[in-house]
């Protein structure tokens, strides 16, 4: 595997795989890679791509300062993991590499619609950080495909519109939620958890099951999602939200659709770390 740190690196190496007839696979992280991570890197592999990783921990997208500096940076295992699953290209910049004016003067890109509410309501700024590194990413990389983890569901759907939006010959081939045996959704965040918390923190997938099966149920949604809260604050979670929305545009389902393909989302913080989840599901009923 090779690395590099700058653009000029990148290209030489993307152009020369492209001369060689290679399409491009792109894998963007922030490092501190667990199995979900690779998962995407296998699936890159098993397209025929030359596979590029990026590793950047991108400040944009963070609104709390303490939140960036705490972020786990583990390059040299990380390296190693990359290695092992037969990356071709690791790209791992640092921040004046990336936004070389600074970042105050950097141009945004802002997705109108699915950035709003659920973790763009609870992080202001944090989708058009996400949305305007991956820019600048995909400009850099240009990949023909791009892997990202559905776990992070809404990100998913930001840079789907993005990519759509802005007419970048790309595709975005998002990769089912990499699981521990207990259901817990892998997640670099997951290193905040104390061994109680980690214990406990599997019931967030559990209570997004619970709400499908109460809605396949024809439970009311209202009363559906109270119970997920109540719930959540039971088993010592502090509940960001938990939400059903159309799984094409991550807008709210409200009482009286009729859905065919709906996603149940959740956030919430269990000591330090603030944990995210999703079921998608084709459900075909009217939601009461």
């Amino acid at each position: 595997m090779i690395t590099v740190h700058t653009i000029e690196e990148l290209r030489q190496h993307v152009r020369q795989a492209r001369e060689q007839g290679r399409r491009i696979g792109f894998v963007p992280t922030m490092g501190n890679l667990h199995d979900g991570h690779i998962r995407l890197v296998d699936h890159a592999k098993a397209d025929d791509c030359f596979t590029v990783a990026s590793i950047f921990v991108n400040p944009l997208q963070f609104n709390d300062a303490s939140d960036l500096e705490r972020y786990p940076r583990t390059l040299t295992a990380d390296q190693k993991r990359l290695e092992a699953a037969a990356t071709d290209l690791l790209f791992a910049p640092d921040v004046d590499e990336m936004y070389p004016h600074g970042q105050a003067q950097q141009s945004r890109v802002h997705v109108p619609g699915v950035s709003a509410g659920l973790c763009g309501g609870s992080r202001p700024g944090h989708f058009d950080g996400v949305a305007t590194v991956v820019t600048k990413l995909f400009n850099m990389v240009q990949p023909d495909r791009a892997y990202f983890g559905e776990k992070d569901f809404q990100q998913v759907a930001v840079i789907r519109k993005m990519v759509d939006d802005l007419n970048m010959p790309i595709t975005i081939v998002p990769v089912a939620t990499a699981r521990a045996d207990d259901g817990l959704a892998l997640s670099s965040r997951n290193g905040y958890l104390s061994p109680e918390e980690r214990a406990i923190a599997p019931g967030l997938y559990r209570t997004l099951q619970h709400v499908l099966s109460r809605l396949q149920a024809h439970t009311p949604l209202a009363q559906a999602l109270a119970e997920a809260n109540e719930q959540l604050q039971q088993l010592g979670f502090i509940p960001d939200y938990v939400a059903v929305c159309h799984a094409h545009n991550v807008q709210s389902v409200q009482s009286g659709d009729t859905v065919k393909d709906l996603v149940i989302l959740a956030a919430a913080h269990l000591g330090n770390a603030r944990l995210i989840d999703n079921i998608h599901v084709t459900l075909n009923q009217r939601i009461e």
